[in-house]
């Protein structure tokens, strides 16, 4: 109100609103378009894949008039599960392990197919553990904050050669924005790290956006709780 007297509305011209509107449809459509655009390409290319593999018989597309989407994909998941069972026993490991020696003994094809085992191991095991927590590091210069996501405790001899005042040193992320998968792995004093409240998913965001997407404070403090409940040091090497 202005002198007692109520104040008059203020006229938002057309085409702001319009431009308005278009923005919040785009803010909406967007994210949804690009799932779903992203997730169809996969099973099309799954299904261009497996589908020439897949014997007619058991083939949908032979008995109808159209392409089932998605039975490549369905096929692709069974045949691994399958795999996976198969080499779960005796004779598969054993099988495995033949077919391992002989990679073993070709000099180019060796170091591809270890490094390759040792990142799907890494990343697909259940007995490996992901990032367990999001902090701040001081980089590149003092004063400037960078995110990183903490890995684990520093061993063998990286730990023995920066152990200088017997603290703990840990190995931490540091991701590349926009693109988080690629970064540096750097190895830092644990007092040198701020840890954060918010979730690793929660920090990837933030990674991934530049800034723009700022996690919400609930969800900080419902991560807050969970680490709570764990352990007081967890990462602690195993």
């Amino acid at each position: 109100m202005i002198d007692g007297k109520p104040a008059k509305p203020v006229k938002v011209p057309l085409m702001t609103r319009f431009r308005n509107y278009f923005l919040t449809g785009l803010v909406i459509a967007a994210p949804i378009s690009i799932t779903i655009y992203l997730t169809w390409t996969f099973i099309e290319f799954v299904d261009l894949s497996v589908k020439p593999l897949i014997p007619a018989i058991y083939n949908p597309d032979n008995y109808l008039p159209f392409s089932v989407p998605g039975v490549g994909l369905i096929f692709a998941i069974f045949g691994l599960t399958m795999l996976g069972f198969i080499t779960a026993n005796y004779i598969g490991r054993s099988i495995i392990a033949s077919g391992e020696r002989m990679l073993q003994r070709m000099p180019l094809i060796r170091n591809l197919y270890s490094g390759l085992k040792q990142i799907f191991e890494t990343a697909l095991s259940q007995q490996q553990k992901s990032f367990q927590s999001a902090g701040l590091i001081e980089y590149p210069r003092k004063g400037l904050h960078a995110v990183v996501f903490i890995a684990t405790n520093a061993q063998g001899e990286v730990q023995r050669k920066l152990d200088e005042d017997g603290e703990s040193i840990l190995s931490v992320f540091l991701p590349t924005t926009p693109n988080p998968t690629s970064g540096f792995l750097l190895f830092v004093k644990e007092k040198d790290v701020k840890f954060l409240d918010m979730s690793v998913e929660e920090a990837a965001k933030l990674v991934i956006s530049a800034g723009l997407v700022t996690p919400k404070e609930e969800n900080i403090a419902q991560a807050a709780e969970t680490i709570e409940t764990m352990p007081d040091k967890p990462i602690a090497a195993e």
